[in-house]
């Protein structure tokens, strides 16, 4: 806990700020990119949310208070930025953001960057049928391996809540996944 605090106040002064960045970006880039990707599932676009997302922490570094632990913080930004993405990408095409992620996913086997095999894809196309707070949890406790209390903290929802969101997701994918055979 004393090292990131120490990381953190050398995020905040200005004169070690740069280089301390670049070695935040060094140590999560790679960790943010694939819950960004996740979300929005296009590599390009996971590229230009990252981006927003490390700008976003950089000029609000200053204002970090510690509540929560940096990359808690950094997660919800990536979270928030992916979330604020795919619902004006959504909106720009004036469909819903189902019909939009169900289109995502469509579009999988396409993509030079997915590298899936076809039950790879059926399980995207199944967490892209969940309401998203359902996917984000689902993607965070399955994928990402993070613990309710990690994702409690990301989210800001109870872990009950957590839990629940998470066997629901997981007993309608079964279904989808049953159903799509």
């Amino acid at each position: 806990m004393t090292d990131e605090i120490t990381f953190i106040n050398q995020l905040q002064d200005a004169s070690t700020k740069e280089i301390a960045f670049k070695s935040l970006i060094s140590e999560y880039k790679e960790r943010l990119y694939w819950h960004i990707r996740k979300i929005v599932l296009i590599h390009a676009d996971a590229d230009d949310v990252l981006q927003n997302t490390f700008i976003k922490v950089f000029k609000n570094i200053d204002s970090f208070k510690g509540d929560s632990k940096l990359f808690s913080w950094m997660y919800r930004i990536a979270t928030n930025e992916a979330i604020t993405f795919i619902n004006k990408k959504a909106k720009s095409k004036s469909v819903d953001i189902n019909d939009y992620q169900q289109e995502l996913t469509s579009n999988l086997n396409g993509d030079y960057w997915f590298n899936g095999d076809e039950i790879q894809i059926i399980l995207q196309k199944a967490i892209a049928t969940l309401p998203q707070q359902q996917q984000l949890v689902f993607n965070m406790k399955y994928f990402d391996n993070m613990k309710y209390n990690q994702i409690s903290e990301i989210l800001n929802l109870s872990v009950g809540g957590l839990k629940a969101s998470y066997h629901h997701a997981v007993k309608k994918i079964e279904v989808y996944i049953k159903n799509s055979n």
